[in-house]
């Protein structure tokens, strides 16, 4: 198994637009983040994690040529907004059409058809996205492209909940400030956690790094992963240096090998 970072960034991206900080200004390749989505790989199935205004570069830059499915962890712009550019995977060998398969729970999948009506419209005009919906019941593992998918649930904030995915021994886990003991008890067994960690300070919506560190502290992975970090978590070079053996701060296109 293969886990891409596509990007690890929050909502606006590094750099924050006319923004002058230290790290917004860095030439370091490592805190230049673009909208967080990833990437899995499991023999020759590919399963992205997330669509997001960034979605059309992160394909290109990763060669990607073909996706078995798009996972979305919630309703989100920051996660959602990349949707209609599936296209091109749908009509890449025209005349015979690709369709996109996107798993989402109730809310999201909601979000998606009201965004992009134009694309489930009974009168729908050339070249629109194809996409098939799947909404996902959180409570239970679903099958992608006969891969076995467990979901994990968060609280995003009191309003908004998001869903991580568990594979295998994978987990992946965004857009989380709360996370109950029971969907902790679904990641027992997981070696490679990837968490959110938006900042050093705590914030409403979510995790702080000192709480992505005790989420991760309780399931015991053999390697752990933050993502989704603006631009106050700092330098990469030097916030790396700040954590615990075994955790890590991702970076867009990074790579790591699961070995089951």
């Amino acid at each position: 198994m293969k886990l891409t970072f596509l990007g690890t960034g929050t909502s606006q991206g590094v750099p924050v637009i006319g923004c002058r900080c230290e790290v917004c200004c860095s030439e370091d390749r490592h805190d230049k983040r673009l909208r967080t989505a990833a990437m899995v790989e499991i023999g020759d199935r590919r399963i992205v994690i997330d669509a997001g205004p960034d979605f059309r570069y992160q394909m290109l830059r990763e060669g990607v040529t073909h996706i078995d499915a798009i996972l979305l962890t919630h309703e989100h712009k920051d996660h959602t907004g990349g949707i209609d550019d599936v296209r091109a995977f749908n009509f890449v060998d025209y005349p015979t059409i690709h369709t996109m398969h996107i798993y989402g729970n109730e809310p999201t999948i909601s979000s998606i058809r009201h965004d992009f009506h134009y694309a489930f419209s009974q009168n729908k005009y050339r070249g629109v996205p194809e996409i098939e919906l799947h909404t996902i019941d959180e409570k239970s593992p679903f099958v992608v492209a006969d891969i076995e998918v467990l979901p994990i649930v968060g609280s995003h904030s009191e309003r908004f909940r998001s869903v991580g995915f568990r594979f295998g021994e994978l987990a992946y886990l965004t857009d989380m400030n709360h996370i109950a003991e029971e969907e902790i008890a679904k990641l027992h067994g997981v070696k490679t956690l990837v968490i959110n960690a938006l900042r050093w300070e705590k914030h409403s919506s979510h995790f702080s790094v000192a709480e992505a560190l005790e989420v991760i502290q309780r399931v015991a992975p053999e390697q752990a992963y933050l993502t989704h970090m603006s631009h106050r978590i700092g330098l990469h070079a030097k916030a790396e240096q700040e954590l615990p053996d075994g955790v890590h701060l991702a970076y867009d296109g990074l790579k790591i090998t699961i070995n089951e």
